[in-house]
């Protein structure tokens, strides 16, 4: 019998995501730091340390990339593009489309070292999972380090009740990258998330998962010596016989499953479950501290509810911020409200459970207290979510990021890479009681934000269509009031009108719009847009999801290149079309995860290096045309991707474009790109 999906589902999806984005921001500033240093010169962990100047933490920062939130929240996406019970295969094409090579979501630490690189590497050279994270393949050390656990929390948050379901899709995800103990590891921590969302007892739960793995296993061995130290009822004393039996000097590697598994167990059977608690323990015990609080911040905060995350004021500081570094660049600055709402919705269908209702609006604020990244950024007024709205209660400009915003620019440890979620072009709405007038951030030359201000209004919609703004992006969105007044919701709609090229005013932020999935894309060249790949295929990303139907041309260049060309609804590295010219043709492609992408038409064409072509691709619903130099080549029918945002591309060598235009497309212009309005095609160049 399926579980029945308990009446308050999306509301636990939200503190679990939420418990585990709370926990890693706790735990990030010490990662890898051990007992005696964090008493040393932290004591117990209680609340955020981030602000404590007087300690040489890693960094300074709250709200940071780090990979057990990417890994976490973007590997599955595996069961939004294969279905809700994917393959081994189908979780390592997720990683193949969404991680940035050497740049985004993993610990680059290279072969042997890093065993999520190790993976990543062996799916590169064609080793498909599950031999890509095998112990034959890659050693008992690198297949048992911590990895596998630390990502399994979004899977299992769409099992809710099932234990043994979750167990399973997460042991498959597992496999792309551990093996042994570490699936082990995997299955309990799943099962645990999965098992919380119907549990009123830590400790049965924690006697229910055990029995999904063999009883002879390390990891059950370990759960039998945790809990049974535990009873004793002092934290620090099974914190050091873990040490003493399971510690790093007896499991080798950068950062063993073996000892850190004990530490997640240890502090859910101490806790009982309560947040607090279970944080102090987790934390404060030290080793990889962030992989560790994130899992059982999953587990509590599904378990608790929001309720138990409301002791002390652990979400306010964050805002439900969160941010997904991958090569879907338009998905990488988003909010805890909105990445629970997908996983929920994910877990209903798995159980054929009716839809929950799903607001339309990007910023709706319909989960209680969410305030969806919106933070007072002029004025001394504060923001709640009284119930259903966000609320100001004085003269303020409050606004949400749409982009990296500046106090991330300078990211620690894992980079940021993202591309703008609003675009010229687009309309926003926004429903206000009380006067309110909407607000654009948006950078300059200095890399520095100004802001736009837009319609004015009192108790009523306003909309406003994003002018121009030359090239720089849009860091963030809201209101200014001189209070008090309410925002109900915000959100935009439609593909943008907009010229994307280097700004008279120059900077580095527009650059950074581009998810740079190539090996160069420097900035001193005379060509805004000069990239290099030395081996496959390279990408360079701009746009989101939201974005459907639309005309995109560009002026491309080839050098030196196997192929080179333009794509559209691009949703990763190996899920988009383009249109690119290749050895004697041009053709029109369909990406795939991993090889040579699926060729839906191609002709012969007269191309030549050094000269300049005018590319241009409109995708109509589940028509695709494409053509050079205004004239149309392809009218193909495809429904493989319905959404998606832009990219150049180039294969084994260097192609250089001036401008990218992308435009609403309107069925009334025709395929001619040139005659839709807002698309000027640029003179050739030598």
């Amino acid at each position: 019998m399926s579980p029945t999906v308990p009446a308050d589902y999306t509301e636990r999806v939200y503190a679990g995501v939420l418990g585990k984005v709370i926990a890693v921001y706790l735990g990030r500033p010490y990662e890898g730091w051990r007992y005696d240093r964090i008493q040393a010169e932290l004591g117990d962990i209680t609340y955020y340390v981030n602000d404590r100047a007087d300690v040489a933490l890693k960094h300074h920062l709250l709200v940071v990339t780090d990979d057990d939130i990417s890994g976490t929240l973007v590997f599955p996406r595996a069961l939004r593009d294969a279905g809700v019970d994917p393959t081994s295969v189908d979780v390592g094409d997720a990683w193949l489309n969404y991680i940035v090579p050497d740049t985004s979501i993993l610990w680059w630490g290279g072969l042997g070292n890093s065993t999520e690189h190790t993976a990543y590497l062996r799916m590169r050279a064609g080793i498909a999972p599950p031999e890509s994270g095998s112990i034959a393949r890659n050693g008992t050390v690198v297949a048992e380090q911590v990895g596998a656990q630390i990502f399994v929390e979004g899977f299992a948050l769409t099992c809710p009740g099932d234990p043994a379901g979750a167990a399973d899709l997460a042991e498959r995800a597992a496999r792309v990258s551990h093996d042994g103990a570490a699936i082990h590891a995997a299955r309990v921590v799943a099962a645990l998330v999965a098992g919380a969302f119907t549990a009123d007892d830590m400790g049965r739960l924690l006697d229910e998962v055990v029995t999904l793995i063999p009883a002879d296993s390390l990891i059950a061995e370990i759960h039998r010596d945790v809990r049974a130290w535990a009873a004793d009822g002092d934290w620090k004393a099974t914190r050091q016989r873990i040490d003493d039996r399971y510690g790093y000097h007896i499991y080798g590697g950068n950062c063993h499953v073996v000892p850190n598994h004990a530490i997640v167990i240890a502090a859910l059977a101490h806790s009982g479950g309560a947040f607090d608690e279970a944080m102090t323990v987790v934390c404060t015990s030290g080793w990889d501290t962030d992989s560790n609080a994130g899992n059982v911040g999953a587990i509590c905060g599904v378990f608790g509810g929001l309720a138990g995350l409301s002791r002390q004021d652990w979400r306010g500081p964050l805002a439900d911020r969160i941010y997904l570094p991958a090569a879907d660049g338009g998905s990488c600055v988003t909010d805890a409200a909105r990445e629970a709402l997908v996983l929920a919705g994910i877990g209903r269908a798995r159980y054929g459970a009716p839809p929950a209702p799903v607001p339309a609006q990007r910023f709706h604020f319909t989960l209680p207290g969410s305030v969806q990244g919106f933070e007072v950024v002029d004025g001394a007024a504060t923001v709640t979510n009284p119930g259903g709205r966000l609320a100001i209660d004085g003269a303020a400009t409050v606004v949400t990021p749409t982009f990296i915003p500046p106090e991330a620019q300078r990211m620690p440890i894992y980079a940021l890479v993202a591309s703008p979620t609003l675009y010229p072009g687009q309309t926003i709405r926004a429903t206000v009681e009380g006067a309110a007038q909407l607000v654009l951030r948006v950078y300059t030359g200095s890399d520095e934000p100004r802001t736009l201000e837009g319609p004015a209004g009192r108790d009523t919609e306003l909309i406003w269509t994003v002018p121009d703004l030359d090239g720089q992006p849009v860091v963030a969105v809201g209101i200014r009031t001189a209070g008090p007044a309410t925002l109900r919701d915000l959100t935009w709609e439609g593909a943008p009108a907009v010229r994307l090229t280097r700004p008279a005013d120059g900077g580095a932020m527009w650059r950074r719009a581009w998810v740079p999935a190539v090996d160069r894309f420097d900035d001193r060249w005379p060509e805004p847009f000069r990239i290099v790949q030395n081996r496959g295929r390279g990408m360079l990303i701009t746009g989101t999801r939201d974005w459907r139907d639309y005309t995109v041309t560009a002026d491309v260049t080839p050098h030196l290149a196997a192929a080179a060309g333009l794509a559209a609804r691009v949703q990763g590295l190996g899920r988009y079309y383009a249109v690119e010219l290749a050895g004697e043709h041009v053709r029109l492609v369909r990406g795939v995860p991993n090889g040579e992408p699926t060729v839906l038409a191609r002709q012969r064409y007269d191309w030549s290096y050094g000269r300049t072509y005018h590319l241009f691709l409109t995708v109509d619903g589940d028509r695709i045309r494409a053509g050079v130099d205004g004239r149309s080549l392809f009218d193909e029918r495809d429904d493989a991707f319905d959404s998606g945002g832009v990219a150049l591309t180039v294969t084994e060598g260097r192609t250089a474009t001036q401008v990218v235009d992308v435009t609403q497309f309107s069925p009334t212009t025709g395929a001619d790109p040139a005659s839709q309005p807002g698309v000027t095609l640029p003179e050739d160049t030598p």
